[in-house]
């Protein structure tokens, strides 16, 4: 079982590094799926990702050895690499269909799902605290939809398909995030991204249709080079994150990527009107978003509290006379 470092400022940094760059991803990517098929899009940015790792590894001499992973870390890995491609197959999929806001607040149920299954597989308890998050998270979700709750509920249009396509890549996302976690007892963090990048690369090639780059304009083109280098940093951040903090706490920080996009939204809108529209969301859909963000954080880290809680009274029963 892995067990974390500790470093946990340098945790939290890399958590907030991933935050970040996750929120502004879906701002580019809706730009260059404009020509590229979402599949070819995945390709560029697991190949580029990829090789990349595969040149520094081997100037580093510190390519992976296969043998110590044995049968169950090789059934890890195969796991990690199904489910990383179907979801970001799936991500692009459904950011056809939805807004880069509503894309990115959908997906935020892919840490929740992945700090559920990690009580689970990771035998860690579910607090009292982490109950009333979920609540709050189911509220803000219902609030953010306000406008639209009627045609999820009772029609499947493109919207509804679009947040149901989401949801199945949150879901399979949380395959992925269990077995890197598991992996880094076996290999690093770098070693790891490498072999799935590539073999999601190879698994999408008879699919993928790479002359697609050629009909990309100059701005598209550098928003795809922007996107699979967002894959290399944005990833390589969240498994060195789990190496060196817990989990939840990773899953908690994680929680203001949708906020990051809002706010990148809005400023594109501002800067680039061409290229970039506002989003469509009234206040109470915004107060949703807030709510989610803050049922998504309480989640993850309801037992931290409980237990800060409880250390803080032993403290001051000891105290008193």
């Amino acid at each position: 079982m892995h067990v974390s470092s500790g470093r946990w400022l340098f945790g939290l940094l890399l958590a907030l590094t991933t935050a970040v760059l996750w929120g502004i991803l879906p701002i580019k990517l809706k730009e260059v799926l404009q020509v590229m098929d979402p599949v070819t899009v995945t390709w560029y940015r697991l190949l580029v990702s990829g090789v990349l790792l595969l040149i520094w590894l081997s100037a580093n001499r510190r390519l992976p050895r296969f043998a110590p992973l044995g049968r169950r870390g090789q059934g890890l890995l195969v796991l990690a690499i199904l489910g990383l491609t179907s979801n970001y197959v799936l991500y692009l999929i459904g950011l056809n269909m939805l807004s880069p806001g509503t894309t990115q607040l959908v997906i935020q149920m892919a840490p929740i799902l992945f700090l559920v299954a990690s009580l689970l597989v990771f035998r860690e308890s579910f607090s009292l605290g982490q109950g009333i998050g979920m609540a709050i998270l189911l509220l803000g979700f219902g609030l953010f939809f306000n406008q639209r709750l009627a045609e999820l509920l009772t029609s499947l249009t493109a919207y509804t398909t679009g947040v149901l396509v989401i949801l199945l890549a949150a879901f399979l996302w949380v395959f992925y995030g269990l077995a890197q976690k598991q992996l880094l007892t076996q290999w690093s963090s770098p070693q790891i991204m490498m072999v799935i990048y590539l073999a999601c690369a190879l698994l999408l090639t008879p699919w993928a249709h790479p002359l697609q780059v050629l009909q990309l304009s100059t701005l598209q083109c550098w928003l795809l080079l922007a996107c699979c280098l967002n894959t290399l940093v944005a990833y390589g951040a969240f498994a060195e994150a789990l190496a060196h903090w817990e989990a939840s706490r990773v899953s908690a920080t994680l929680s203001v990527t949708p906020l990051v996009t809002f706010v990148a939204v809005a400023l594109a809108a501002v800067w680039w009107p061409d290229h970039v529209q506002p989003e469509q969301i009234n206040l109470l859909g915004y107060t949703g978003a807030l709510l989610v963000v803050l049922g998504s954080a309480l989640t993850a880290l309801g037992p931290s509290l409980l237990a800060g809680w409880r250390a803080r009274r032993a403290r001051l029963a000891l105290l008193r006379p």
